[in-house]
C-alpha cells in the first residue's frame, strides 16, 4: 500500500489521479490510496495575499503528514514548492510535465495587444501582474483568487475583462475555454516548475523512492532541476516577481529567467545554456549573473 497525500481541490485530485494511474501502470500489484489533506492555502482563499505570498502554504500540512508517517508521498504542483525542502524530506520523482505556459482568457485573437485600454485583468500572481504591466501599463490588474472554476465564473460574470491562468491547470481538469489564447514563453515567462508535479517523500524511505522513481520523466527532472537551482540561489521564497523556464535540446539545457519589481517598471531578464548534466550549475550561474546585474536591489536586500 502506498498512501499519497494531496489537497482536496478538483485540480489537486485530478493531479493525484494522474500519479496513481502512472504508478499502477508501473507497478500493477501496488495498492495506492489517496489521502486528502486541507492546507493553509486552502483556508486562505479570501482577502489579500499573506505578506510572504502563497509559497509553501499549499504544501506545509502535507509535509507534516509525511514527517509524521501518515502518508508515504505527497503530490504537489511544483510551482508551490519552496526552494528548500524541510530536513528529512526529498523529491522522489518528477513525472512528465504538462505545458508550462500561461493562457490569456478574454483577450480575443489579439492577445495582450488586443485588450482594450484600461482592461481589467484578474490574477493573484505578483509575477503575472509585473509582466502584464511591463507590457501594458494601462491595464488594471485586479487581485482575483480562488480555484479555476471560481476565477472563470468571476470572468464570465464581468468582474474582470480577462484572466491569466496556467494552461496545465485547464488541461488536467479537462476544461476547454474557446476564449483562451496561449501566452508564448517568449513574451510571458512562467513561475519555476509550472506544469510539473513534485512527488515528495521521506528521504530515508528507500521503498517509496524506488516506487516513485519508476514514473520519473528524465527531461522534466532536468528542466525542473535547473529552475529550482536558480530559485534557491536567488533566495526566491519571497513575494517578489520571479519567473524561470528551462528547455532541453540535443543534450543541453537552456534556462530563461526574469526578476522584476511588482509594477514591472524594473525588469531583469537573461538566459544561460549548458550540458543537461550540469542543470543545477546552469541555474546557479544565471542567478548569480542576475544578482550582479541588480536583482539584489529588486529583491530588497
Amino acid at each position: 500500500m502506498l498512501r499519497l497525500g494531496t489537497r482536496g481541490s478538483a485540480l489537486a485530485r485530478a493531479q493525484a489521479e494522474l500519479v496513481r494511474t502512472a504508478l499502477l501502470a508501473a507497478h500493477p500489484d501496488l495498492a495506492v490510496e489517496l489521502v486528502f489533506i486541507r492546507t493553509s492555502g486552502d483556508r486562505e482563499q479570501r482577502g489579500p495575499l499573506p505578506t510572504a505570498g502563497l509559497k509553501g502554504l499549499f504544501v506545509k500540512e502535507i509535509e507534516e503528514a509525511l514527517l509524521a508517517g501518515a502518508v508515504d508521498a505527497g503530490v504537489h504542483s511544483m510551482k508551490d514548492m519552496p526552494a528548500r525542502l524541510p530536513p528529512g524530506l526529498a523529491l522522489g520523482a518528477v513525472p512528465a510535465r504538462a505545458p508550462a505556459h500561461d493562457l490569456l482568457i478574454g483577450g480575443g485573437d489579439g492577445g495582450l495587444a488586443g485588450l482594450a485600454p484600461g482592461a481589467r485583468v484578474g490574477t493573484a500572481s505578483v509575477r503575472r501582474r509585473a509582466q502584464l504591466l511591463a507590457r501594458r501599463r494601462d491595464l488594471d490588474v485586479v487581485p482575483l483568487r480562488g480555484n479555476v472554476d471560481t476565477r472563470l465564473r468571476r470572468w464570465r460574470e464581468g468582474v474582470v475583462d480577462a484572466l491569466v491562468l496556467a494552461a496545465a491547470g485547464l488541461e488536467r481538469l479537462g476544461v476547454t475555454e474557446p476564449m483562451a489564447r496561449p501566452l508564448s514563453l517568449d513574451e510571458f515567462l512562467p513561475p519555476v516548475g509550472q506544469g510539473a508535479l513534485a512527488l515528495e517523500c521521506r528521504a530515508d524511505d528507500a521503498t517509496t523512492r524506488a516506487l516513485l522513481a519508476a514514473i520519473e520523466d528524465p527531461d522534466a527532472a532536468v528542466a525542473v532541476g535547473a529552475e529550482r537551482a536558480f530559485l534557491a540561489a536567488l533566495g526566491g521564497d519571497c513575494n517578489t516577481p520571479l519567473a524561470a523556464h528551462a528547455s532541453l535540446a540535443a543534450g543541453r539545457v537552456t534556462l530563461r529567467a526574469l526578476v522584476s519589481d511588482p509594477d514591472g517598471r524594473r525588469c531583469l531578464e537573461d538566459r544561460e545554456t549548458g550540458a543537461a548534466a550540469t542543470a543545477g550549475a546552469v541555474g546557479r550561474t544565471l542567478a548569480g549573473r542576475l544578482l550582479a546585474a541588480g536583482a539584489t536591489e529588486i529583491l530588497g536586500r
